[in-house]
């Protein structure tokens, strides 16, 4: 079967962003990756109704998943005593070493993540975040701020005189 129109074009311009949006949210780059393929499979079956620009609607498909994904607390994968080998860091990394902001990120909850890597790492205004989220801009505004005040007395977001990283 052939890909929509466009579809290919678009997958290969917007994947890196996704992905991004996505590792930020899952924290995990294989959940990532998986995250990334779903929306956009999601988002082929509708491709022919997309007006206009698709990013916003595949990222809200992504957000959307994610929640999903979360509310059920899947849990297919057992842990096990010894890691395998990884072939390489992952890029998501690589971009940005400052993993204990990621780390904080993933302590808040999963809706106060998704409006922090929405507003501040994809630079969405607030009521293009609302729009994506399906809430109210004050929502978001509220999340935003709880959000921020939990890292601002996250401990491993400060160094040894008190003053953050």
């Amino acid at each position: 079967m052939r890909a929509p129109e466009g579809f290919e074009e678009f997958v290969a311009r917007a994947s890196p962003r996704l992905l991004r949006t996505a590792y930020l949210l899952t924290r995990d780059p294989g959940h990532a990756e998986d995250l990334v393929q779903t929306a956009l499979a999601r988002a082929w079956r509708s491709w022919r109704r997309i007006t206009g620009d698709p990013e916003p609607y595949v990222r809200r498909i992504l957000v959307n998943t994610h929640a999903t994904w979360w509310r059920r607390r899947w849990r297919g994968e057992a842990p096990t005593g010894e890691l395998p080998e990884l072939s390489g860091e992952p890029e998501q990394l690589a971009v940005d070493e400052r993993e204990w902001l990621w780390q904080a990120l993933g302590r808040l909850p999963p809706r106060q993540r998704a409006v922090l890597v929405l507003r501040f790492f994809d630079d969405l205004a607030e009521a293009q975040v609302a729009d994506l989220l399906g809430c109210s801009v004050g929502t978001v505004k509220s999340q935003s701020s709880k959000a921020l005040a939990k890292l601002r007395v996250d401990e491993t977001i400060r160094t040894e005189e008190g003053t953050r990283r």
